[in-house]
């Protein structure tokens, strides 16, 4: 019987960076694929606002509400044993007053038992940073591609590829930092831009579709699996299973046997004892 993992901490995360152990942390959002997860030897669980897209069929992460996100953290925080659980905090809900942001943090700590929470932005949500560190709740930053401010940035594209936002890049990295944050995911930046800002700061990085000088990597479950048998593969993902191909296969042959009579089969039934047959239709069946 394999040994059970100590519980990932914030302490762990950090001394994995200084050890030079890279992270594997992926997104979850229900019981059995947090459960799984945990039980392959994950890092970190992301409850992600990305739920909007690969759960609900959203074209963006923008209409995932607060309580979407509890929902679905409860789910995984009741499956996951060693894995350190993060929890986006949806569009809004941490641009207005501190004690506004405090609040909305507090509930998914509280009622979804997260670990900690993950926003996006860089300099200027030091303020909010420092005073949820401050009320006991980790905090990881993200910069780079932002999917909740994809309408401003102009789409989903690759970040950072000028002089100007490298160095804006860093500064926001490092002003998270100062603040409190325990880690800072990049997506989608130049591999060049994201090695730079790794080496400059004392708290882990976690990649996506920033290379492989990251502290670590995260990835979609529904990408990484192949979920959706016809989506479009992105250039950073790499498949590890044809999840979607085989549930889509295993469905067809269902309605198959259905419709052909062959399930179910006789091995699939009960049979009454010759008392409650007797009962129900006044003689015993052969």
């Amino acid at each position: 019987m394999a040994q059970e993992r100590k519980p990932v901490t914030t302490v762990k995360l950090q001394k994995m960076k200084a050890s030079n152990e890279p992270i594997a942390m992926v997104t979850a959002y229900d019981f059995l694929s947090a459960r799984l997860a945990d039980e392959a030897g994950v890092d970190m669980i992301l409850v992600g606002d990305s739920l909007g897209n690969v759960i609900q069929g959203q074209e963006s992460t923008l209409p995932v509400t607060l309580d979407e996100i509890i929902y679905h953290t409860k789910m995984v925080t009741r499956a996951v044993k060693s894995a350190f659980v993060i929890a986006d905090m949806p569009f809004m809900t941490y641009h207005g007053s501190l004690d506004h942001t405090l609040h909305n943090a507090g509930r998914i700590m509280r009622e979804g038992l997260a670990k900690g929470i993950k926003l996006e932005g860089g300099e200027e949500l030091a303020p909010a940073v420092k005073a949820l560190t401050l009320a006991g709740v980790p905090v990881i930053g993200h910069l780079g591609l932002t999917p909740q401010s994809v309408h401003v940035i102009g789409g989903y594209r690759v970040q950072g590829k000028n002089s100007e936002q490298a160095r804006k890049m860093l500064k926001d990295a490092k002003a998270l930092q100062e603040a409190g944050a325990i880690a800072v995911v990049l997506e989608l930046i130049t591999e060049e831009l994201a090695e730079w800002i790794t080496n400059q700061l004392s708290i882990p990085t976690i990649g996506i579709g920033a290379g492989a000088s990251c502290d670590g990597q995260v990835l979609v479950f529904h990408d990484m699996l192949a979920y959706d048998p016809d989506d479009r593969r992105k250039k950073f993902v790499k498949v590890y299973a044809e999840v979607g191909r085989a549930i889509r296969d295993g469905f067809g042959d269902y309605v198959n046997d259905v419709k052909s009579r062959k399930f179910p089969s006789e091995s699939h039934g009960f049979k009454g004892d010759n008392e409650v047959l007797q009962y129900l239709y006044g003689s015993t069946l052969k």
